[in-house]
Parts: C-alpha cells; structure tokens; sequence
C-alpha cells in the first residue's frame, strides 16, 4: 500500500511532473522518485529525495532515479549516492541482499549460510556489515572474512564452507566513486541461469528489508569470523597449482591499493619467490586509489604501470604484475629483451602465455591428455585455441562476456581436466578450488614461467614472440565508447540496432564476410540468413574476409559503454619478418577502430 499522499508529498510530485514538462527529467526517473516519495517500503529516504526536488536537483535526480541498477556480468555496480533506484546505497544494497536471501530460502537445502567479504574501497565494510544483518534476519549463518579480501578467497570460502550462497563487497576497477555487490552461488560462482533471473525478480520485489543487529549478530554466533582458517586453506590450495622450476626472479608487486597483499603475496612467499618487493606507492589499502592515473586501479590500463617500470628499472627487477582492488584481475609488463626497453602484455597475451606454460607443464609431467581442455570467452583470443590445439586439448570457447560462464562450463564439464580459464579482461584460473578468477593464481604461474624463461636467458615478451613464430601473430585491442545516464542508454541501444540493420560491409580495407548476431541467433551473409550456434547475448561479431580477423561489439554489462573488441591475426607460415608484422597488424587495429568510432557517430 503506497503511504497516505500528504501535502509536502503532493507539491514534490507536482514539481516532478513539471520536471518531466520541461524536459530537465526523464519520465522513467519521475516513475521511480514517485515510488520513493509514497511507497512504506522507502519512507526512510523520502525526506532525502523530498529535499532534492525542493533544490531542484534535477540532474542528480535524472542520474540516480532513470532506472533501476540491474544485475550485469559482474553483479550490481555503480555509483554511490545515498537514495535512489539507479545508486549504490543502503536501500539498493539491503534490497540486493533480501532478494537473495529470498530466493536461496526458496531453492537450498539444508541448513542456510552465505560467505561474505569486502575490498578496500569506501563503505564496503559497512555493506559488508548490512548484508550480514540481512542474511542473519533471514534465518543464515554468515560466514564473514574479517578484514580486506579477494574476490576469489570469498568464492573459496563458499565452497570451502559448503555455503548456500555468498556476497563480495567490491566495484572491481572501477573509479573510486563505486561500489558493488556480486552474488555467488553454492558452486562459488557466480549467479548463472536460472538462479540469476530469479534473485532479480526476487530484489526487484524486494518490500521490507530484514536486519539483525551485527554485533549481537557476531556474540550469538550467527556470524562467524573465519578468515585465519580460510586464508591457509586457500592459499594451500592455490600453491598446489604451481609447477616445479627456477625460483630465482626478482618482481615488483602492486595490490593497486587493494586487497592483494592478502592473497599473492603469502602465495609467492610460500611457493619460494623471495624476491618479491610491494611497490611501496601503491601498498596503503586506500579506495581513493591515490598515485594510480586517474584514480582508476585497472591493470588492463598501461598507464598504471609507468611508475611500477620505473622502479622495476632502478631496481634490476625482472618483472612486475599488478592486481586489482578485489585481486581478481592481474596485469604484467616486463623487458622486450634482457636489459631493454619494457612493455606490457595484454590480457589476451597474458592468457596465451599461462595457457602454453600449463599445457608443456601437463606434457612433461605425464599428464596431458584428450580429455585436457581449456576454456575462453567470444572475445578472448583465438591464440588461446590454436596454442590447446598443438597439444591436442580440447577448447571450450563459445562462451558470452563474464567469468561466470568459464566456472559453469568447469561444472558442465566436470574438473578433472580442466586445465585454465581466460578471459581476455586479464582474468585468469587454474585449478578448481573456487570458480572465479584469480589473481593469485595467475601471478604464481606468471612468475614461474618468468623464471624459468629468464634460465634459458630470455624475457616473457621473447617467449611470446615464439609462440607467435609457432602459431601466428596476434594482435587484440579493446576500446570502448563510454555513454552515461538515461541518454546513454538509448543511444547503446540505438548503436547496437544499427549495427544489426545496417552492418559495414568493409573494415579497414577488407572485407566483412559474415555477422553474427547473438542476439538473435543468425549468421548472416550476402546470401542470406543462418541458424547461428552459440550462447544468445547482445553481441555482434563481423568476421572479415581474412582468417583471424574480426570485430566484437557489445553493451557492457558492469558500466555505461558500448565495448569494441579488435582483432588481426597473420597465420606462421606467412610470417617473415615478426617486427613488420606486428606493426602491420598494429596499423590495421588502428583502421579497424577509427571506422568503428566513425560508424558509432553516424549511427547516433
């Protein structure tokens, strides 16, 4: 029942109305402030939007009230701002939790529990703490990582604990004004078909909000710190996908500000990595992300490591990796040649590398197989698959944007002969003790494989040049277009009908031989359309005349852009010159993205 309309209540919806007249509000917005205002399910915070009408904050109003924040591939992100449908807040939080909460109590079985944790950014504990009273209000025993922690250990702590379900704090990379929740599932994934649209319904629905008082919470038991004893299990765990080789490199570690320091580096540490310095400008856990270009803690940006190469270089280091906030992600750069100039990898490259080290290691041990397979996304490198094919395992690789495809094909296809994930975001897993990416992981194989390139006297970005001698060169980028608010949205969507009704029929200089749109399942071609096989998604792909090369186009799921994804490929035996190729594919990127932003434009 809406709550009795007062006179107050009445002149804000006039003024909202008005608003709307004057174009300074989107109707969505004025659709969802008027629930704010006169649902019991909002009274708490309909003095807050009652005082931004009275200030006429119709911008800030339009932001946080044009929609409702949804569930994307990395959960429910964006900014904070304390009221409205479109934020991260307490009511938007709490909701998220309860509708969880709701739908497990609905589908578990046995006793109700979830795993929480939370990263270094602002709030987080305090959104930690809230889900926690949520989940206990409704009858689940929590089991809380107390202090900073990784995404993956919260996935390991829900499988380690034989969870219904878990919650991680955490925006990722995105800028300091975010914040987040990701849901997890008993698997230690993330939230996958059905359950997924179900918790949706359910916290779309989500009336009042159930809280437990978090300290009386903790004294009855009912939340359980538990971090020591999940710590030593997961980082056992992630050493136990190390291989046996040199120890002898010297890294340079950036956790970004995040949590990283708890995960990667006891995880060097034990596995014999001795040289291992924490890049002092970078080591504060701070969700300002202070000292990191423009506040932004993504590895998969180069600029974040100029500084990090800079003290690599004084110091004679031999690499440096970097994680993210949540140390989900991981981003290396290391010398060109030994004692040259130092460049970083990209996602793809990364993957590629981890890929071929895991396999060797499976061929000398004795255990490779047919049955080994590999996992990828559509937009993750196809270096990946031809890197599997030369030891004859298997590719899975038909697979939407979100590592949570990757942790529910691992349980399609069983654990035994999973070998590694990759996404090209640089998300990496080997191993199957949480179904997520993983930084620690990936930094351990990293710097194995450093070690052991850097015995035979050469650097990753040389071994990398001998996979591309032995499978074709490749060359990937990501670029995106960025589109914010209720506009944004609808331009998004303008750009991607576009692209399905009016498709290029070149891209720098070659020709588009076939779209495939995942949307609605169809190849198409000059000679009509075809059932396309694979995962439906807002996703286009143009596939040009040449093996290899094609373009990705897709919405984001986590943030207000349209994503591009380039790639160029030379096949081995074309290869003469390996320099003049890779600026060639290089050039070719640069046509390819230039045409695109070009087509975006007049498409809007």
């Amino acid at each position: 029942m809406p709550n009795p309309a007062t006179p107050n209540t009445n002149s804000a919806l006039r003024e909202v109305a008005g608003a709307v007249e004057r174009k300074q509000l989107s109707p969505s917005a004025a659709e969802n402030i008027k629930a704010w205002l006169t649902e019991p399910r909002y009274a708490e915070y309909a003095g807050q939007v009652a005082e931004h009408i009275t200030a006429q904050k119709w911008r800030e109003l339009d932001d946080v009230f044009w929609t409702v924040i949804p569930f994307g591939t990395g959960g429910r992100r964006g900014k904070m701002y304390p009221i409205g449908s479109n934020a991260i807040n307490d009511r938007t939080i709490g909701e998220s939790a309860q509708g969880l909460a709701d739908y497990v109590r609905d589908h578990a079985e046995g006793p109700l529990s979830c795993a929480l944790a939370y990263d270094t950014r602002h709030r987080s504990r305090h959104f930690a703490e809230l889900c926690a009273e949520v989940m206990v209000a409704n009858g689940f025993q929590v089991f809380f990582l107390d202090g900073f922690r990784s995404t993956p250990e919260l996935s390991f702590t829900v499988r380690h604990k034989q969870c219904s379900c878990g919650i991680m704090v955490t925006a990722s990379h995105n800028p300091p004004s975010d914040n987040a929740v990701k849901a997890y599932w008993s698997t230690g994934g993330q939230l996958l078909p059905p359950h997924d649209r179900g918790v949706i319904e359910r916290v779309m629905s989500a009336g009042e909000i159930a809280r437990a008082p978090f300290e009386q919470a903790v004294a009855e038991g009912r939340v359980v710190f538990c971090q020591d004893e999940c710590d030593k299990e997961y980082q056992r765990c992630v050493g136990e996908q190390g291989l046996p080789g040199p120890r002898q490199l010297k890294i340079i570690y950036s956790p970004m500000h995040g949590v990283g320091a708890s995960s990667v580096l006891p995880v060097l540490a034990a596995a014999g990595f001795h040289e291992v310095e924490l890049f002092a400008p970078h080591a504060q856990p701070d969700g300002d992300f202070p000292n990191v270009p423009d506040h932004v803690a993504n590895p998969e940006n180069p600029r974040t490591f100029d500084s990090m190469i800079a003290r690599a270089q004084q110091t004679g280091a031999d690499v440096v990796i970097s994680t993210d906030p949540d140390a989900d992600r991981l981003g290396c750069a290391a010398p060109l040649a030994p004692g040259g100039r130092w460049q970083t990898f990209t996602g793809n490259q990364i993957g590629a590398l981890l890929t071929d080290h895991l396999l060797q290691g499976r061929k000398y041990s004795g255990n490779l197989s047919p049955q080994c397979y590999v996992v990828k996304t559509l937009v993750t490198s196809e270096m990946v698959r031809r890197i599997a094919d030369s030891y004859r395992a298997q590719t899975f690789g038909n697979l939407q944007v979100g590592f949570k495809w990757i942790g529910g094909l691992i349980d399609e296809q069983g654990p035994k002969h999973f070998v590694i994930g990759v996404e090209e975001s640089h998300g990496f897993l080997a191993g199957t003790y949480v179904r997520d990416k993983d930084a620690a992981v990936a930094a351990l194989l990293l710097a194995e494989l450093a070690a052991r390139v850097k015995a035979a006297g050469q650097t990753l970005h040389q071994k990398l040049d001998a996979l591309f001698w032995q499978h074709g060169c490749h060359a990937e980028r990501t670029v995106s277009k960025t589109m914010p608010g209720s506009e944004g949205m609808a331009r998004m969507q303008k750009l991607m009908a576009g692209f399905r009704t009016s498709p290029p029929t070149t891209l720098a200089g070659s020709k588009v031989r076939q779209t495939r749109d995942y949307l609605n399942l169809k190849t198409i071609t000059s000679h009509g359309a075809a059932p396309l096989d694979g995962p439906k998604g807002d996703m286009i792909i143009f596939d040009l005349a040449a093996e290899g090369n094609y373009v990705a186009v897709r919405p984001s799921g986590t943030e207000p852009k349209v994503k591009f994804y380039l790639f160029a490929y030379e096949p081995p035996e074309l290869l003469a010159d390996l320099e003049e190729t890779k600026a060639q594919l290089a050039t070719r990127l640069d046509k390819m993205q230039k045409e695109l932003f070009e087509l975006a434009e007049n498409a809007l």
